[in-house]
C-alpha cells in the first residue's frame, strides 16, 4: 500500500490531500489550471505541515462513494479528475474562509484610479467581456473569474486566465459556448494589458448583464439586492450548485453556522459600497454606461 501526501495553499489557506492505493499517481492534481481559475492562485508545497487530512482519496476502495464529516472529504473508488479538483477547491475555499479571504465569483480591474468589480451574481451574464471592454479602455486586470477580497475590503489575490479551456473529465459542459467565440463577437481578437497586483479596496461593483436584446440601463441597487448579489457571487465555491458528480451527489460542506458568517461578511462588504446593475446589449455600450458612474 503506498500513500501520496501533499499539502495545497491559497494565501494563507492550506490543506492536505492524501491518496492511498497500491499505486497511487505522482501528483493529485497533474494540472494545476482549474485551481488557479477558480481560488486565483494555489501552490503545491514543498513540506507537510498539518498533522492530519483534508481530503483522503482511497483508490482501490471496492465501492465508489463521497463523504463530508464537516472536516474531511473522502473519496473511494475510481474517479475522474474533474470532481476530485471541484472538492479540492471547496475544501480550500472554506480554509480560505476561516482566514479571512473570501473568494468571489467575479472579475475586477483597476480603471481611472479606482479598484471596480464586476460581479458574477445570479445570472453570471458579462463579467469576462465587460472586463476586457475595461482593459481595452486603458484598465489594468486585476482579476478574471475569481477575486479574492479579505476582512477590510481589500483584494489580496485574483486569478489571470481569462477562459477555461479545457475541462477535466467528470466535467465537460455542452452548454458551454466555446471560450473565445464572444471575444470573436465582440473584439475580433483578444486584446493585451497590464497585471494590477497591488492590495487594494473595492470602490465600485457592477453586476453586468450583457444581452443582445438590452436597451442601455444603469440602476443603483438597494441593500437587498447588493447583499443578495454578492452572496450569489461568495456562495459559488461551496458544492451547493453541484447536483451530480458521475454518479454520486457531491456532499453538502455548508452549515447553517457558515452562511450566517458569511452573510456577516457579505453585509460588512456591501455597506458603503455602491453597486450597480447595468445592462446593455455590448460590452461596449455597458462599459459606456459604467462610465458614467465610475
Amino acid at each position: 500500500m503506498a500513500i501520496l501526501t501533499e499539502e495545497l495553499s491559497a494565501g494563507t489557506a492550506r490543506i492536505r490531500v492524501d491518496v492511498i492505493g497500491a499505486e497511487v499517481p505522482e501528483h493529485v492534481c497533474n494540472n494545476m489550471d482549474f485551481l488557479d481559475y477558480r481560488l486565483a492562485s494555489v501552490q503545491l508545497e514543498d513540506e507537510i505541515t498539518l498533522s492530519e487530512p483534508d481530503l483522503v482519496w482511497n483508490l482501490d476502495a471496492p465501492e465508489k462513494s463521497v463523504t463530508w464529516d464537516g472536516t474531511t472529504m473522502v473519496f473511494d473508488g475510481e474517479w475522474a479528475d474533474g470532481p476530485i479538483n471541484k472538492a479540492i477547491v471547496t475544501v480550500l475555499a472554506l480554509r480560505m474562509e476561516a482566514d479571512g479571504l473570501h473568494p468571489f465569483h467575479s472579475s475586477a480591474v483597476r480603471y481611472r484610479g479606482k479598484t471596480v468589480l464586476f460581479l458574477g451574481g445570479e445570472s453570471n451574464h458579462g463579467k469576462s467581456m465587460a472586463q476586457i471592454e475595461a482593459c481595452i479602455r486603458g484598465a489594468e486586470l486585476v482579476s478574471t473569474e475569481t477575486t479574492v477580497i479579505d476582512e477590510t475590503g481589500t483584494v489580496r489575490m485574483g486569478s489571470k486566465a481569462i477562459f477555461l479551456k479545457s475541462r477535466a473529465k467528470g466535467t465537460e459542459r455542452a452548454d458551454k459556448a466555446a471560450p473565445n467565440r464572444a471575444v470573436e463577437i465582440f473584439f475580433g481578437e483578444m486584446p493585451s494589458w497590464e497585471d494590477y497586483d497591488e492590495p487594494s479596496k473595492i470602490d465600485v461593483v457592477v453586476v453586468p448583464a450583457i444581452d443582445g436584446n438590452f436597451d442601455p440601463s444603469t440602476v443603483k441597487m438597494g441593500d437587498f439586492e447588493a447583499q443578495f448579489q454578492a452572496f450569489h457571487s461568495v456562495q459559488n465555491y461551496f458544492l451547493t450548485n453541484e447536483l451530480l458528480a458521475t454518479e454520486w451527489p457531491m456532499p453538502l460542506t455548508d452549515t447553517l453556522e457558515l452562511r450566517k458568517a458569511r452573510t456577516d461578511y457579505v453585509n460588512k462588504f456591501c455597506t458603503g459600497i455602491p453597486f450597480y446593475m447595468i445592462r446593455a446589449a455590448t460590452p461596449q455600450a455597458l462599459m459606456d454606461e459604467a462610465d458614467k458612474v465610475i
